[in-house]
């Protein structure tokens, strides 16, 4: 990085600052991730107590029957069927194992995080930080100004593009760290080297698990979180887009916003549609596929996943470089 861009991006994350938008999106870590490790701890007192044991075995036993029974219903729908005989079976070998999958501890939490806010919680606060990254320009008039300066429209979209993605992974780093400080004063702050299982694959409905095999727990939140990380950055790439395109923050907040709660919606729809594997919000949940969750569409992997959003994210900056420089962003 030379030493104008150097400039510019110092330039850019003052102004990121000065706008507070990191501050809100710590604030929100710091005031949520206690309220579920509240939860998450009510939630174990009330099945311990229901079953009058802490033993995790009868918990994890009662679990299951608790699945079996749901399966029983006959207005279950089939893509849900498919998803509690999954996990029936990931439990189950669990048990046969003698491995407790939920042992407490910060880093359990952690992990268990991750994969609910992976596909909303997370997205959702990347977008409050990247917005505004371009339309703020505009809404405080500084466009004009930032323009007539001797460096090329492309550094400077570059330049808000790298302060972007520095914060983005600031963003998860804090997330990570948070939930592990914070919830590790109820659960405790061991568990570091809990063996996780992972490598599951689900072959026509079934679940796989000859290639099953176990990590240390840091190792896999290393994945989790990395696979985290590169879901935030194309959520911030797209928003970074729309930025671009969209002079209003407020506009550009609701179509993202719109965009990420369809994409859960679809999750739980996308069965029927085949086509929507294409849409970046269906391909969000990659942590996953490291647990052996059955995906929204029979035939998504890993590696799909990847690439959809790889193409997307590409695409995204693709658009947001040509509008920029070639449109008259000083009228």
């Amino acid at each position: 990085m030379n030493q104008s861009m150097l400039g510019l991006v110092q330039n850019e994350t003052v102004k990121l600052l000065r706008r507070r938008r990191f501050l809100v999106v710590v604030l929100i870590l710091a005031i949520l991730i206690p309220i579920f490790t509240y939860a998450q701890y009510r939630s174990v007192v009330t099945a311990q107590e229901r079953m009058g044991t802490t033993d995790w075995r009868p918990l994890l036993t009662q679990q299951i029957v608790d699945m079996q029974n749901r399966l029983a219903s006959s207005r279950l729908p089939d893509e849900w069927r498919d998803f509690i005989k999954i996990r029936i079976q990931q439990q189950q070998y669990y048990l046969d194992h003698d491995i407790n999958p939920m042992a407490p501890g910060g880093p359990t939490f952690a992990r268990g995080f991750m994969d609910q806010a992976i596909s909303m919680f997370l997205p959702m606060i990347i977008v409050v930080l990247a917005v505004d990254i371009v339309s703020a320009e505009f809404s405080e008039g500084t466009i004009k100004l930032l323009l007539t300066r001797p460096v090329r429209r492309w550094k400077v979209l570059t330049s808000k593009y790298i302060t972007l993605l520095l914060f983005t992974s600031l963003t998860v780093l804090m997330t990570l760290i948070l939930a592990y400080l914070l919830s590790g004063v109820v659960f405790g702050y061991s568990g570091w080297d809990l063996p996780i299982l992972t490598g599951f694959e689900v072959s026509g409905g079934e679940l796989v698990t000859s290639g099953a095999f176990m990590l240390p727990q840091w190792q896999f939140l290393l994945m989790q979180y990395g696979l985290g990380w590169f879901v935030c950055i194309v959520v911030g790439t797209v928003t970074f887009m729309v930025s671009v395109l969209i002079r209003s923050a407020a506009a550009g907040m609701g179509i993202m916003m719109a965009a990420l709660i369809s994409g859960t919606i679809l999750t739980q729809m996308a069965s029927s549609w085949e086509s929507s594997k294409y849409l970046f919000v269906v391909n969000l949940q990659l942590t996953n596929y490291l647990n052996g969750t059955l995906p929204p569409i029979k035939g998504m992997t890993l590696p799909f996943s990847l690439a959809v959003l790889t193409i997307w994210a590409v695409a995204a900056l693709i658009v947001a470089y040509t509008v920029f420089t070639r449109r008259d962003v000083t009228s």
